[in-house]
């Protein structure tokens, strides 16, 4: 140990020299504008990232070569207090693929390889903290972490050196001045403390603070052995207006850890042949792994149905066994939560009680819901449980770490439900628009995916998207109103909503909002919002779902809704009465909204201000149509649009 320490100790000095001699040489020309910060006159964070080698890749092509590049990422605590989770972020530029990283893991949960061309942030793993020179005399293997990487960029070819823009580090409360070039093949900068920076923890805190977030995960290690342990698993929603339905949790196992066994959840594959034909089975060769759930790296977890709550094997977790439904609080706080164990056996060198590792990369997803990017596990003080045999006391988790998620929107994703606008004052139907959620894949398709949604009428609106291209074409020759050719695609959405502008009077006005279910799949407990700026102050009342109006980031200009007992759910779509000639019938839910013009005076219904400017089912925020529909129709047509809607109630109700 002591000869290693030397070797490292003469290896940073004979590198802290060379860097000094290297930053007066630099200090005397006119050329750079400033010296690279040396190590040994940091007094902060240095972070250095340096080109190691690269060679050419097959196949050739002249417009995008790959290339193989090696480099390292150092990380290395100068300051006097110690880095907890240290992140750096990398700002790739050269449509980089990163096929491996020793010492980190991407801070946004993705696992290797991945496409990090737009830049990343590394995290720490298994080494997250970095203490200082002061309490460890120096000792670099605690001070400092080296990240060593693998993998391809496109287009840089030998004698260009394929750098980053920048690197930094990303841990709250540091200034980073942008990165310097130390010859050709690498980048250095200092990060120094922030000053006006006020940390919520102080120094003498052993654990970083909980951190707050759209969704947390809690992963507390309950029970700890020599060769295994057993965890509990928390998914906790804290956005109003988030939600997971069926939710997949994922993640990877970094030191060879197999499932097995759980009580709250199950894995989606149970699947013990990796173990069996790998070094656990050389290891445990007395377990019976026929018991073993799951010796996948990256495991997926569901949620158990309700059926299994009691289930002494299975079962009897408190918030578990909802198939895999966690409402946002604002619905119902009982329900924002989900919890499972389970039992996680260990392999060599981790064989003692307190050599504790989480898994990393996390990921959560539901069927219609939000997406959601999750951050690394980070060391928090132990979770407190109510102790199990009712006494009134605590019992405190051996470790815990916990998880932050928030709601994020994929560049160029697709919403999963989508809007149509109508109103009394015009007797056509502003549909959704065209591909809201998405295009069709096929090559060889008969509709067009630029050209705009062509104006319905109202009873369209029951029908499939396949079997309105006659009625749209009638209505726009009764309306003498040219259709594009071909005909625009359909929205593709297994959701759509109905906003219908009903009546509008001098101290008030009414909506009507139809919710249509396209696919198989049915939504219990769902929910709906909307964002007024206008209108939500003067919200009354609904008559057939329960409805309140919500304040968000301390503006009150949303209404949710959930349907009442008995009809908050909503059937998929189904056959028509007769199959042969019948359209499907989509799953439904309508209600009518009345307002106030008291608490807003000055509204203007029918120019705009009696239409949502954002709609949200089941948490996932839904495409608007980009026109209004206009009031340029006189009143008697109000009539008649009444008349339609009534009769396309009458047909609802017959079809229930």
């Amino acid at each position: 140990m002591a000869f290693y320490l030397n070797c490292n100790t003469h290896f940073f000095f004979k590198f802290s020299l060379l860097f000094s001699l290297l930053s007066f040489s630099f200090s005397q020309s006119d050329v750079v504008e400033a010296p690279s910060p040396a190590v040994d006159s940091c007094n902060g964070i240095f972070l250095a990232y340096a080109y190691s080698s690269g060679t050419k890749l097959k196949p050739t092509d002249p417009t995008h070569q790959p290339y193989r590049f090696e480099s390292v990422l150092t990380v290395l605590n100068n300051g006097d207090e110690e880095l907890k989770s240290w992140k750096v972020s990398v700002e790739f530029q050269n449509d980089e693929f990163l096929v491996s990283a020793s010492n980190a893991v991407l801070a946004d949960g993705t696992s290797l390889p991945a496409n990090v061309g737009n830049g990343t942030v590394f995290a720490g793993f298994p080494m997250s903290d970095l203490k200082t020179a002061i309490e460890t005399a120096g000792d670099l293997t605690q001070m400092q972490v080296q990240a060593k990487l693998l993998g391809t960029q496109f287009g840089v070819a030998a004698p260009d050196v394929p750098l980053p823009k920048n690197i930094q580090l990303a841990n709250d409360g540091f200034i980073c001045p942008k990165a310097s070039m130390q010859g050709k093949n690498e980048m250095q900068v200092c990060c120094r403390k922030d000053p006006k920076f006020k940390a919520n923890v102080t120094i003498d805190e052993e654990f970083l603070p909980r951190q707050s977030g759209d969704l947390t995960i809690m992963y507390d290690v309950t029970r700890t052995y020599d060769s295994n342990y057993w965890a509990q698993v928390t998914i906790s929603n804290h956005n109003p207006l988030g939600r997971l339905d069926n939710w997949k949790l994922s993640f990877d196992w970094m030191r060879d850890e197999f499932i097995y066994t759980m009580k709250g959840a199950y894995p989606y594959v149970v699947d013990s042949s990796d173990c069996i034909f790998g070094t656990q089975g050389q290891h445990y060769r007395d377990l019976d792994f026929a018991n073993v759930l799951n010796c996948e790296r990256r495991p997926t977890i569901i949620d158990l149905p309700p059926t299994k709550a009691n289930d002494t094997t299975l079962g009897r977790i408190p918030n578990c066994c909802r198939n895999g439904t966690i409402l946002p609080p604002s619905m119902d706080p009982s329900k924002s939560s989900s919890v499972f164990q389970m039992q996680v056996f260990k392999m060599p060198p981790d064989l003692n009680r307190s050599e504790l590792s989480p898994p990393q990369n996390w990921k959560i997803n539901g069927s219609l819901n939000p997406d959601y990017k999750c951050g690394p596990p980070v060391r928090v003080s132990p979770s407190q449980f109510p102790d199990p045999s009712g006494l009134p006391s605590n019992t405190t988790a051996v470790a815990s770490w916990q998880v932050v998620c928030n709601i994020t929107h994929p560049k160029g994703a697709s919403p999963k439900c989508c809007v149509s606008f109508s109103s009394y004052y015009n007797d056509s139907v502003v549909p959704c628009r065209t591909c809201a959620c998405g295009c069709p894949s096929n090559t060889a398709r008969t509709c067009s995916t630029t050209a705009p949604a062509v104006l319905l009428p109202p009873e369209a609106l029951l029908f499939p998207f396949e079997n309105r291209t006659a009625m749209a074409q009638a209505w726009a020759d009764l309306k003498h109103r040219t259709v594009p050719n071909p005909m625009p695609c359909g929205d593709n959405c297994g959701v759509s909503i109905n906003w219908h502008v009903l009546t509008d009077y001098s101290r008030g006005w009414s909506a009507r909002i139809t919710i249509f279910n396209w696919d198989e799949t049915a939504f219990p407990d769902w929910f709906a919002a909307v964002q007024m700026d206008e209108a939500t102050r003067g919200f009354q009342k609904m008559y057939s779902f329960n409805g309140s109006a919500l304040e968000l980031n301390g503006v009150n200009n949303t209404i949710i809704m959930q349907g009442l007992p008995g009809l908050n759910y909503i059937v998929g779509e189904t056959d028509g009465a007769n199959p042969k000639k019948d359209p499907r019938v989509p799953g439904k839910q309508q209600t009518v909204v009345s307002f106030t013009k008291k608490n807003t005076p000055g509204i203007n219904v029918a120019a705009g201000d009696g239409f949502p400017s954002k709609v949200f089912f089941n948490g996932e925020e839904c495409a608007l149509p980009s026109v209004l529909p206009t009031n340029n129709s006189n009143r008697e047509g109000s009539t008649t649009i009444l008349s339609i809607f009534l009769a396309v109630f009458v047909f609802i109700m017959l079809h229930q």
